[in-house]
């Protein structure tokens, strides 16, 4: 096996953050970005119908209705609002509250239906949670 020489430190920093991005490429945060980015070149929100986008983390779950026109986050409702933090429920439940928030807030604001983003996750577990609880809410996707 050959080991590769280097002229000078630059050329090494070069070969670093290739290797880097190489490796980057193959993560799995990476592989829901690039499904991420092919949902959200289908899929727009506007005034009339927003994007109801949707991010889960670990132990959180956030839900916005994004005006892509506009660029204007319309609403949003995350699993640390005082009312759905108050309830001791497991994660899925808590995702079905936030969805339940995020269509209350909507007919507050005169919105009947949205367009689903899930975000380049699955649709199963807590995000299909909140689109249950946006339907259950009076949403139509």
């Amino acid at each position: 096996m050959k080991i590769a020489q280097f002229e000078n430190e630059s050329n090494f920093q070069i070969f670093e953050l290739i290797n880097f991005q190489i490796n980057y490429m193959n993560s799995k945060s990476s592989a829901r970005q690039k499904i991420k980015f092919r949902i959200r070149k289908k899929i727009s929100g506007v005034a009339a119908k927003p994007r109801l986008s949707v991010f889960r983390s670990n132990a959180e779950i956030y839900a916005q209705l994004i005006d892509d026109d506009n660029a204007v986050t319309i609403a949003a409702v995350s699993s640390k609002d005082k009312d759905i933090l108050a309830q001791k429920v497991n994660k899925t439940e808590k995702s079905k509250l936030v969805g339940n928030a995020i269509a209350r807030k909507a007919t507050e604001l005169g919105v009947t239906t949205v367009v689903f983003d899930r975000g380049g996750y699955i649709y199963h577990g807590r995000v299909k949670a909140v689109a249950e609880g946006a339907r259950e809410g009076g949403l139509q996707f």
